[in-house]
């Protein structure tokens, strides 16, 4: 693989900055009394992906990005679990807890991709 002049060039990066946006459109709504709890902790796992990302590629080192590739996808993990927890508890519709899932699938898929094409 061609190494990236920007992590701004990855699909997997822009993609999570848009899974972001969404995140923060979806949690507008949530209590008052989640700030601290569910709603900071989806919002902390949906920028930790992008984040990762950038941080990674900016490393110039393939060991190191890997790595963080890796801190990415433990982050989607974490993500694809909140959505449901938040529908559960009546906070998310199920439409937008299936997008955030649709999303994070696109995304996880992705990152694998990205992760492959490092190792070969």
């Amino acid at each position: 693989m061609e190494h990236s002049r920007s992590y701004r060039d990855l699909i997997d990066w822009k993609k999570s900055i848009a899974l972001v946006g969404r995140i923060y459109s979806c949690t507008r709504s949530f209590p008052k009394e989640e700030i601290y709890g569910l709603t900071s902790q989806i919002r902390r796992a949906g920028i930790s992906i992008p984040t990762n990302i950038a941080e990674g590629q900016a490393r110039n080192n393939k060991g190191e990005f890997l790595q963080f590739l890796g801190i990415a996808q433990d982050s989607l993990a974490e993500l694809e679990t909140l959505p449901l927890i938040s529908q559960n508890l009546g906070y998310l519709t199920s439409t937008d807890a299936e997008g955030l899932l649709n999303d994070c699938e696109a995304i996880g898929k992705l990152l694998a991709g990205l992760k492959r094409s490092l190792i070969s």
